[in-house]
C-alpha cells in the first residue's frame, strides 16, 4: 500500500521541474515571478491540499465556471492549479443530480421547516427527461440547494484536503512505525 503512494508522491515532485520548464518557455514566462509566490505549480503537500480543496468547492459551480472559480480561489489560497483543475471531474453528467439532491438535503436539515424534494417527474413533460426539464427541476429546489451547495461544497473541501494531508504523510507514519518495531 505504501510503495504506491511514494511513487506517486515521486512522480508529482518529478512534475514541478517540467511545468517550470513549460512556464519559462511560453507566454506566461512574464507572470512567473507572481505565479511561483503564489505556488500554483508546486506540487509539495500543502499547496496540493489546498489545490485539491479549491477544486472540490469550486466542482459544484455551475457548468463552465468551475475551472476558472478553481483558478481564481487556487491563486487566493495558494493551492496547485494541476490538483484544483483535476479535483473538479469529480462533478460530471452521472454525479451531478446526486450531488444536487444531497446539497438540497444538506440545505433542508440546515434551513428550519419541513422541505420536501420535488420529484423529477413533476416538471418533465410525459416523462421524458431532458435538458429543459433538469433546468426547471433545479429551479423546483430552490433555497435548500442554494444554502446546500456551499455547504456541501466545503464539506467536500474540508474532506478532500485532509485527505491528500493523510495520503501524503501516509508513507512516513508507515516509516516512523516500522522502525519503532524494529528496534
Amino acid at each position: 500500500m505504501m510503495q504506491p503512494l511514494c511513487r506517486l508522491r515521486r512522480w508529482l515532485r518529478a512534475l514541478e521541474p517540467r511545468a517550470r520548464q513549460l512556464l519559462d518557455r511560453s507566454w506566461l514566462a512574464q507572470f512567473q515571478p507572481w505565479l511561483e509566490q503564489r505556488a500554483l505549480f508546486r506540487f509539495q503537500r500543502q499547496p496540493l491540499a489546498r489545490g485539491v480543496a479549491a477544486g472540490m468547492f469550486c466542482g459544484l459551480i455551475p457548468g463552465p465556471l468551475q475551472i476558472p472559480g478553481t483558478l481564481l480561489v487556487c491563486a487566493w489560497l495558494r493551492g496547485n492549479v494541476v490538483a484544483g483543475g483535476v479535483a473538479t471531474f469529480y462533478t460530471n453528467p452521472l454525479t451531478t443530480v446526486p450531488l444536487y439532491v444531497m446539497a438540497f438535503y444538506l440545505g433542508a436539515l440546515v434551513m428550519p421547516g419541513a422541505q420536501t424534494l420535488p420529484a423529477l417527474s413533476s416538471v418533465a413533460p410525459g416523462g421524458e427527461f431532458t435538458v429543459q426539464a433538469l433546468g426547471t427541476w433545479m429551479q423546483a429546489l430552490g433555497t435548500p440547494l442554494l444554502i446546500g451547495l456551499p455547504t456541501l461544497g466545503l464539506l467536500l473541501a474540508v474532506l478532500g484536503y485532509v485527505t491528500v494531508q493523510l495520503l501524503w504523510l501516509a508513507p512516513a507514519l508507515h516509516r516512523k512505525r516500522r522502525l519503532a518495531r524494529s528496534r
